[in-house]
């Protein structure tokens, strides 16, 4: 006999990045959220299995896999391991990417390169993929960033990455036109991770914390909820960008 009130099939997230910082905070609260996980790594194991082994303790579901994001071979078997092993994808968080910073005039062009492999490449291959995978309801999230809207000096190269990100969400989003999959794109303001405090001195975090009207550096607890929302209410916020950065431009 059929159940009167059979459980609804939990959705699943591929979140890209997700063995640190807004990555794997972000994985921790899709989880939370009723969401099986898949962590995606590149290059911190151990990381990314304490990601999955902390789900999992507090009752979710999740897996590690290794893909580097620009590499079409690998990012398609990611999404193999989110099919094979909880049945689709609903939610993509694609939170890879890498941050080097120069004026323009000195900036390593192979440095350059191998950035926006990253940021850019990889944006459109996490992007083909999701496509192709997305069940309908779906969600693509990609990360840019408000160094956009602050034209810092030394930001050239990576703003330029974020810049290409947010061209490739707005477009991506018109072109899922009937498929009932949202694409949009989160650009956090300075946050307390390794990726933005790498190579800061105290003076410089404390200069940047003090700029926003609520004079604090966000934490990567205050993007995740802007993931969370865009992964699941927010079915009619579509093809934007949300500046999470607490009001600094």
């Amino acid at each position: 006999m059929a159940e009167l009130n059979p459980v609804p099939a939990r959705r699943v997230a591929v979140v890209t990045g997700g063995s640190r910082g807004i990555g794997r905070e972000s994985a921790e609260r899709l989880a939370a959220d009723g969401l099986a996980v898949v962590v995606g790594y590149a290059g911190h194991e151990a990381e990314a299995h304490a990601a999955v082994e902390a789900v999992v303790a507090s009752g979710g579901r999740a897996i590690a896999c290794r893909a580097d994001v620009a590499d079409e071979v690998a990012v398609a078997a990611l999404f193999d391991a989110a099919e094979e092993t909880f049945g689709g994808v609903d939610v993509v968080v694609h939170a890879a990417g890498v941050m080097s910073l120069a004026p323009l005039a000195d900036f390593d062009l192979d440095v350059l390169d191998r950035m926006h492999r990253t940021n850019i490449r990889g944006t459109f291959v996490v992007g083909q993929q999701a496509v192709r995978r997305l069940r309908e309801g779906g969600a693509l999230i990609n990360f840019s960033s408000s160094v956009l809207a602050l034209a810092l000096p030394g930001y050239s190269g990576y703003a330029a990455s974020k810049g290409a990100v947010e061209a490739i969400t707005l477009i991506l989003a018109r072109e899922l036109r009937g498929r009932d999959i949202t694409v949009n794109a989160v650009a956090p303001g300075p946050t307390a991770t390794a990726l933005f405090l790498d190579g800061k001195d105290d003076e410089a975090i404390a200069r940047m914390a003090a700029q926003p009207p609520l004079e604090r550096l966000g934490v990567p607890e205050d993007i995740a909820e802007v993931v969370s929302f865009l992964a699941g209410p927010a079915r009619w916020i579509n093809g934007q960008v949300l500046r999470a950065n607490g009001g600094i431009a």
